[in-house]
């Protein structure tokens, strides 16, 4: 049963502060709109119909034969996106148990640094990651698979810690009432509730990882992206063509895979 919405007349002072915020908000976006406006080319805004209708015309018909090319950073782009996640992961738990609540072991020091390094993760896009890394341990799949993992870490770890908050506190209170350790309690009282969450979680984080894969070879991560770079580079339209063709194929398999997982989980 809901509990029925209560009416309260805001107080004038409310109200001022209320359309104040509105007429802040509009200005911003006002604001904005004059800065993008006075940044843009329009020529080249009303041009781009045209353009764009050209350059769908140089992708027909699709060079096939090149489909056998694609093949190696295709797999590439597969395991870049597999084995980030599977580092994320190994990661990630002992983070979210550190950041958790009711499983961190000490809540003044432990917890704080998880939560910062989970934000720290999450704050900084995959392809920074990778424009870093790269310059680290040079080009190519490694730079990929770890710019993979530290972006992941932090969406596994805070999803998990948060699954981990909300379980049922009456198990791990019965477990811990026959004298068991702290570590028996998450062990048997708190993980098994959590675990078809983190199978959840784990496949749909690789599930965004291989479209995120897809793209760091714009940045010399290696896979399928430096293919996709080398073949806009040099004009090569119809071989972009079929590149986007395969990464649709490989998006739309891992997501009906990632689906049915995820079913059989929960």
């Amino acid at each position: 049963m809901t509990t029925p919405r209560t009416w309260r007349l805001h107080t004038p002072a409310a109200r001022a502060a209320i359309w104040l915020g509105w007429f802040v908000g509009l200005a911003a976006v006002i604001a904005c709109l004059q800065r993008i406006a006075a940044e843009t080319t329009w020529e080249f805004v009303l041009d781009a119909p045209a353009q764009a209708g050209d350059i769908f015309s140089r992708m027909l018909p699709l060079e096939w034969s090149y489909t056998g090319a694609l093949l190696r950073p295709l797999w590439d782009t597969l395991t870049m996106a597999t084995l980030g996640t599977a580092l994320a992961v190994i990661a990630g738990v002992p983070l979210a148990f550190l950041a958790a609540r009711n499983t961190t072991p000490s809540g003044l020091a432990l917890r704080p640094a998880a939560l910062f390094l989970i934000v720290a993760s999450r704050s900084i896009n995959s392809l920074i990651w990778g424009l870093v890394l790269v310059v680290i341990v040079g080009p190519g799949v490694l730079a990929g698979v770890f710019a993979i993992a530290l972006r992941s870490v932090g969406f596994i770890a805070k999803l998990l810690y948060e699954a981990l908050e909300e379980s049922d506190p009456r198990s791990a209170e019965a477990i811990a009432a026959t004298g068991a350790s702290k570590l028996q309690v998450v062990s048997y009282g708190i993980w098994p509730q959590v675990l078809p969450a983190f199978a959840g979680i784990t496949v749909f984080r690789w599930d965004i990882n291989i479209r995120e894969a897809t793209v760091l070879g714009l940045v010399g991560a290696g896979g399928i992206g430096l293919q996709l770079n080398a073949a806009i580079n040099t004009l090569e339209w119809s071989r972009v063509a079929v590149i986007l063709v395969m990464i649709f194929a490989a998006v739309i398999a891992a997501e009906a895979l990632s689906a049915r997982v995820r079913r059989a989980v929960t």
